[in-house]
């Protein structure tokens, strides 16, 4: 009777030393499933805003309070960081940037994500 073959172990996340190319492949896939949730809640202002006055107004006032504010720095943060690491995979996916500089790219993608974001915010203030 034949020995029992035996399956060779696929890596697995345990075994791999988190790189900054892996971590933001990670925050891409995060942040993609946090925009369905914030996509859905800024349907719900519409969707307010177009139908009934008073439940406009609740909803406006939660986005003003200071956890809806919240919630919508880290929805700008997930549209912009989720862009641009589409960007980054562009890039990727024409050959480029995939030596050293793919270090360069995820970091450029984290700090531009956080300096656009900010930008933003304090545009919004500033035209308010």
């Amino acid at each position: 009777m034949a020995a029992p073959r035996t399956r060779p172990l696929s890596p697995h996340l345990s075994i791999y030393k988190p790189t900054i190319t892996m971590m933001m492949s990670i925050f891409h896939r995060i942040t993609g499933a946090a925009l369905y949730v914030g996509t859905v809640l800024l349907a719900l202002w519409l969707v307010t805003a177009a139908t009934n006055a008073e439940a406009f107004a609740t909803v406006q006032w939660f986005w003003g309070s200071i956890l809806g504010r919240l919630i919508l720095l880290g929805y700008t943060w997930a549209l912009v960081h989720h862009a641009l690491g589409g960007l980054r995979h562009f890039v990727w996916d024409t050959g480029a940037g995939l030596g050293p500089e793919r270090l360069m790219l995820s970091r450029l993608t984290l700090i531009g994500s956080l300096a656009i974001t900010l930008g933003l915010w304090i545009l919004g203030y500033w035209v308010r």
